[in-house]
C-alpha cells in the first residue's frame, strides 16, 4: 500500500486550511497514494478559538473534506473539532474516502507542560479502527502516543497500522520524546506507525502561539520493528511511502509481544 503523510501548518482560516488539504491530497494522489494523513487540528490551529468553529461530522467543513476525497478518489484522515459536552469541543479525526466514513475522538487530553486541553475539550471514550483495501488501521491523536494501551488495543482489534495525528508542543527535549514515542509504540504494538504532525510555524517565520501546541514537524512512518521508513524535518512537506502490511504477521512471529503480554 502506498500512503502519504501531509505535514501542513494550519491557521485560524478554515477555508485556507481546506485548500491546504486539497493541495496536498492532490499531490498525494498524483504520487499514487491510496491514503493521505493530515495532522491534528487541520481544521483550525491551536491557539485560536475552537468552540465557535466546532461542527457536527455532517457539517459543511467535514462535507468539503469528503468532497475532496470523492473528487480525488483517495482516503483522507484529518483533524477537526466537533461539539462536545458542557460547551466544550471534541478533538476529532475525520476518516473519509472510498467506502469510508468514520471518526475518532481523542481519548487522552493534553493536560501537561502548562497546557490544559480539558478546559476546552471533551474526551473521547473508545478506540477506533477502520479498513482500507484489506489493511486495518487504528487511530490516535497526539498525547495518546504516550499511552501504549491504546496502540496495543488497536492491534488486538486487527490493526496493522496505527495512525497518530498530532500538533506537538515545542519545548526542550520534545522532538526527542516524539521520535522515541512513535518508535516505541510501533514496537509495543508490532504495527506500522504513521505519525503526522503539524509543521513548525517557526520554519515559516511565525512564532509559536504561547503555550498552545502548534507543532514541531518531524512526521515519520515507522516500521513494526521501530525503523524510520520516512521522516520529515520541521518544514511543511509531503512524504510518500510504500508499506507492506503482510510484514506485520512476519514480525509478530519473530517478536510476539502481543501474545506474550501479561495483565497485572
Amino acid at each position: 500500500m502506498r500512503l502519504a503523510v501531509a505535514q501542513i501548518i494550519s491557521s485560524a482560516d478554515l477555508a485556507a486550511n481546506l485548500e491546504l488539504i486539497r493541495e496536498y491530497a492532490t499531490e498525494a494522489k498524483a504520487a499514487g497514494a491510496e491514503l493521505v494523513v493530515f495532522p491534528e487540528a487541520s481544521m483550525r490551529a491551536f491557539g485560536h478559538s475552537l468552540k465557535d468553529i466546532a461542527e457536527p461530522l455532517d457539517g459543511p467543513w467535514a462535507e468539503k473534506v469528503r468532497g475532496i476525497a470523492r473528487e480525488l478518489d483517495i482516503a483522507i484522515v484529518a483533524g477537526m473539532f466537533t461539539p462536545g459536552k458542557d460547551g466544550r469541543v471534541r478533538n476529532t479525526l475525520l476518516v473519509t474516502g472510498p467506502g469510508l466514513d468514520t471518526s475518532y475522538d481523542k481519548v487522552h487530553l493534553f493536560d501537561a507542560f502548562g497546557f490544559m486541553e480539558s478546559k476546552t475539550v471533551d474526551a473521547g471514550e473508545s478506540p477506533v479502527t477502520f479498513e482500507l483495501n484489506g489493511t486495518v488501521f487504528g487511530l490516535a491523536t497526539c498525547y495518546d502516543v504516550r499511552f501504549p494501551a491504546l496502540f496495543t488495543a488497536n492491534a488486538k482489534a486487527g490493526a496493522q497500522v496505527n495512525i497518530v495525528c498530532a500538533s506537538w508542543g515545542a519545548g526542550e527535549g520534545k522532538a526527542e520524546q516524539w521520535d522515541l514515542l512513535v518508535r516505541a509504540r510501533a514496537l509495543d504494538s508490532t504495527t506500522f506507525v504513521v505519525a503526522c504532525g503539524q509543521g513548525d510555524p517557526e520554519t515559516t517565520g511565525a512564532g509559536p502561539a504561547g503555550a498552545a501546541p502548534t507543532g514541531i514537524g518531524h512526521s515519520a512512518v515507522i516500521s513494526p520493528l521501530g525503523s524510520a521508513l520516512a521522516a520529515l524535518d520541521g518544514k511543511p512537506g509531503l512524504a510518500v511511502v510504500d508499506i507492506d502490511p503482510s510484514l506485520v504477521d512476519e514480525v509478530r512471529t519473530k517478536l510476539p509481544v502481543l501474545a506474550n503480554a501479561r495483565q497485572f
